[in-house]
């Protein structure tokens, strides 16, 4: 016969803290499964044909995400921006954003993809036919640096104020990641478009999970060393 004499106090805290992690552990799972299905609609959507401005114009904004594009028209070269960062291995690099005009007088900002310095020489002029990427560029935040206007280096793709600067107005405040086709003389180098989402869920759910056990398990065998859980 098994006899248990529980402390009231200790009993109610340890429930408490481990429905407590039990819920974290759940809630895990929860985003597992939110992470697994934004994983298959980013591949479905990049995989999918390439739509027109209209098209995607048409589309609710989250169902428009990660969704290709194809446009024709012209770069507005004059009120490009060179937008600062870091390239796949951590070195500094700077995006270059363009507005394009399409063939109906509306634009959409381009970000061309990367170049290592700052320096003109990479516009393309004239007629233009691209293919990119749908995306709702990050906001900047608190401690994002001003822009240095004198060298038209940003430090956030902050479509808004860049369109303010250059009198630009812009048909959507989400931007084209320009598709890996080469640029003439190399620069800028597109396809910079990130689809790899860490997805760390399933083991942040095991270890909220395995803390509650543990903490059963400490509690139980508390009770032992006291003598309040054993067999008669």
């Amino acid at each position: 016969m098994i006899r248990f004499r529980p402390y009231p106090g200790l009993t109610i805290a340890t429930l408490i803290a481990v429905a407590i992690l039990i819920g974290l552990g759940v809630w895990q799972l929860q985003r597992l499964q939110w992470k697994l299905a934004l994983i298959d609609t980013m591949n479905r959507h990049m995989a999918a044909a390439p739509l027109s401005l209209d098209a995607i114009l048409a589309l609710p904004p989250d169902d428009a995400q990660y969704r290709r594009v194809a446009l024709d028209g012209a770069f507005v070269n004059a009120a490009k921006a060179y937008v600062f960062t870091t390239g796949a291995g951590g070195a500094a690099v700077y995006h270059v954003l363009a507005p394009f005009r399409v063939t109906d007088g509306r634009m959409v900002m381009v970000d061309r993809g990367e170049v290592e310095t700052p320096q003109p020489g990479t516009e393309i002029e004239g007629p233009t036919h691209i293919v990119g990427v749908w995306r709702l560029p990050d906001r900047p935040g608190f401690f994002t640096p001003k822009p240095d206007l004198a060298r038209n280096v940003w430090y956030a793709r902050d479509l808004g104020n860049m369109a303010d600067v250059h009198h630009v107005t812009l048909a959507a405040p989400d931007l084209v990641e320009a598709d890996a086709t080469p640029n003439p003389g190399g620069w800028p180098k597109g396809g910079q478009t990130v689809v790899d989402l860490p997805n760390n869920h399933l083991s942040y759910a095991i270890t909220w999970f395995g803390l509650a056990a543990g903490l059963a398990g400490v509690y139980l065998a508390y009770h032992i060393s006291k003598g309040r859980l054993g067999r008669v």
